[in-house]
This record gives C-alpha cells, sequence and structure tokens, in this order.
C-alpha cells in the first residue's frame, strides 16, 4: 500500500495543491496528515480529493472547532492506525511521544521540526514528511510511504518564494 505523508501545511493553499496533485500521481490509496493545517480552509483544499484523508491535530492549530467540523476524525496525536497490514503512529511532535506508544508501532510519522527525515530506529521506520508550507525552508516536502517494503521516499514538490 502507497500511502501519502504530509504535516506543517500552515495554510499554504499554493504548495498543498503541489502536493496534491503529486500525491494524486504517485496513486496513494490514503493521505496522513501530521498536523499544523492551521485555518480550516487549509484543511478543506486537503481534502477535495477522492483520496481518503485521515490527520491529527498540531500546535499550530487554533481553529480546532472549525477544524473537526470539516474532518470529525481529526484528533490530538498520537493516533494509531493500521493500514496496509502495519501499524502506524502520527504524532506532531516527537519528543512527546512516550517510548511504550514508539514501540508499539511499525512506522512512526511525525512533524512539527519542518525537517524531512527518514530513518530506522530500534527497527521502526521513522518519517518525517518535511514542511509542506514551504515558510521556513522554501520547500514543499512530502512522503510517500511504501508499506510492502516499509520504506518512504521524500519529494519536493513545490518552491515556496521567500522573501
Amino acid at each position: 500500500m502507497k500511502i501519502g505523508a504530509i504535516a506543517d501545511t500552515h495554510d499554504n493553499l499554493a504548495a498543498i495543491s503541489a502536493a496534491l496533485k503529486y500525491l494524486q500521481e504517485q496513486n496513494v490509496e490514503t493521505i496522513l496528515h501530521a498536523g499544523d493545517y492551521c485555518a480550516p480552509f487549509a484543511l478543506k483544499r486537503l481534502l477535495q480529493t477522492r483520496i481518503p484523508f485521515e490527520g491529527i491535530y498540531g500546535n499550530c492549530d487554533g481553529e480546532r472547532e472549525g477544524l473537526a467540523k470539516l474532518l470529525p476524525s481529526l484528533m490530538n496525536g498520537p493516533r494509531h492506525l493500521e493500514l496496509g497490514g502495519v501499524k502506524i503512529c502520527v504524532t506532531h511532535d516527537r519528543t512527546r511521544l512516550q517510548h511504550e506508544v514508539f514501540e508499539a508501532s511499525d512506522i512512526l510519522l511525525f512533524a512539527h521540526t519542518h525537517e524531512p527525515l527518514v530513518e530506522r530506529h530500534e527497527g521502526r521506520l521513522v518519517i518525517n514528511p518535511g514542511e509542506c508550507g514551504g515558510w521556513m525552508t522554501g520547500r514543499c516536502t512530502v512522503a510517500i510511504i511504501d508499506t510492502d517494503t516499509l520504506t518512504a521516499d521524500i519529494k519536493e514538490v513545490y518552491k515556496q518564494a521567500r522573501s
């Protein structure tokens, strides 16, 4: 199963559109968002695809009531899902995750640092798709997770102009 991983979109509609286009081209079966949509209009754009979508809140999601109206399954992390036969834990801030929660998963998807990362830690696949919004680094990145091979690749899908 191919999963699209995205995070830290921070209301950047142009970057969100580029990310969705890329994820659709890659034929992902689900999109997971590790938090920081910011406002409901950004989440609304993310939901304008036929690809199933799940996510958690991040630390910059101030309009939680509006976000929850658009995606009732939205919740605080960590969130546990089983997709493609693997256990996935989605959290925003990895430093707040209890070790037992980490141990119970095959894949940890996190965000918050805005830095893309794919590594193995204690036999688990650990992924930060980086920032989709591009406000901090100027790069809009997403990850494609393959649950069959337990691998992930990060792709830059948009260049954000920085002043």
